[in-house]
């Protein structure tokens, strides 16, 4: 993927309104319940696990049309999977069965230094996931296609399909791309996780990244400020620097909106949530303080709950907090009466 990039415009660039499409692998996860080292669990709780398909059903939940595409086993984990992605209103009706590939699975293991992971995902489903997929629908008639980190690393032809579709140079593709970095040191043993991840992202239309996340992949020193600099071609680069703020660099100037007070429960799936609230505010062209804020306010959604995938205030609570004064944003702590 190289080639000189264009010019930068000077007239400031907006999403088009339209379909989304995410595509990635979402898993059967087993975790113990209640929480404890899985050498002892008395019991396994089992529900999903995607970070496209987390995405997607939250911007389900937001109203915007989104599809997920992807592929399944023709294995009962397979079905749980469609149908817990389905239940928010996502598309899922472009999702392959494979008969000969099983769903991927991972198993959770809690511990006093944190959760380990243990993935069961290769030669599954998903992983056989190849560029052709970007020629037909939904995909070509998509205004937005999400994409993750995750993918390149499951097997080469998933690295072909985010290859390919970052190549076409931003402006001449048919659609809009964002990309969330989304490092899992597991799926890169081979050390290429940083300048993979680095080429990728740079190619996308808005890409998510987290502070502490762009660090362990490009140097300890980073600010966001130096972030952009690693990246300086995306339209948009949103650097989230968890509970103190998120900073999003745009051709119009840089935007930096405080992370509000939470009481976390659970941090998995929060990025993914943040992501599909930035993504709908800019979809309905809030502006770039408004798409910060729904990135935060969908973000505490899942961090009050067991789980990825929690419930998104009513419409009415998000459009008073949408409208709070900057100094009364700052201040605010975000408690979920709704959940």
């Amino acid at each position: 993927m190289t080639g000189a990039r264009p010019p930068v415009t000077t007239t400031p660039w907006r999403l088009t309104p339209g379909p989304v499409v995410c595509v990635g692998e979402t898993m059967a996860a087993l975790a113990p319940d209640p929480p404890s080292r899985l050498l002892t669990a008395p019991q396994l709780r089992l529900s999903v696990a995607g970070a496209e398909s987390n995405v997607a059903m939250y911007l389900a939940d937001h109203g915007i049309p989104v599809a997920w595409l992807s592929a399944l086993g023709d294995d009962p984990l397979g079905h749980r999977v469609r149908a817990t992605v389905a239940a928010p209103g996502v598309d899922v009706s472009y999702v392959r069965t494979d008969p000969h590939r099983p769903t991927g699975v991972l198993v959770k293991d809690p511990g006093p230094d944190g959760t380990r992971v243990h993935y069961y995902r290769r030669g599954s489903a998903a992983s056989a996931l190849d560029p052709g997929l970007l020629d037909g629908p939904p995909v070509r008639t998509a205004a937005l296609l999400h994409l993750t980190g995750i993918t390149p690393a499951l097997s080469a032809s998933c690295h072909g399909l985010v290859t390919r579709a970052l190549t076409t140079e931003p402006g001449n593709r048919p659609y809009a791309v964002s990309f969330d970095v989304n490092h899992r040191a597991a799926l890169w043993p081979d050390g290429t996780a940083p300048a993979v991840l680095r080429e990728l992202a740079d190619r996308a239309d808005i890409v998510f990244v987290g502070l502490d996340e762009a660090q362990a992949l490009w140097g300890g020193h980073l600010t966001e400020e130096a972030v952009r600099a690693q990246l300086p071609h995306p339209r948009i680069l949103v650097v989230k620097d968890g509970a103190r703020a998120a900073t999003a660099f745009t051709d119009e100037g840089t935007v930096v909106v405080p992370t509000p007070r939470v009481t976390v429960v659970e941090a998995v799936g929060a990025g993914d949530a943040f992501a599909a609230g930035f993504l709908t505010g800019l979809l309905r062209g809030t502006g770039t303080t408004g798409a910060l804020r729904l990135g935060h306010i969908t973000a505490a959604s899942a961090l009050q709950v067991t789980g990825d995938h929690g419930p998104l205030p009513d419409q009415g609570e998000t459009e008073a907090l949408l409208a709070l004064p900057a100094r009364e944003w700052a201040e605010r702590a975000l408690v979920t009466p709704w959940a």
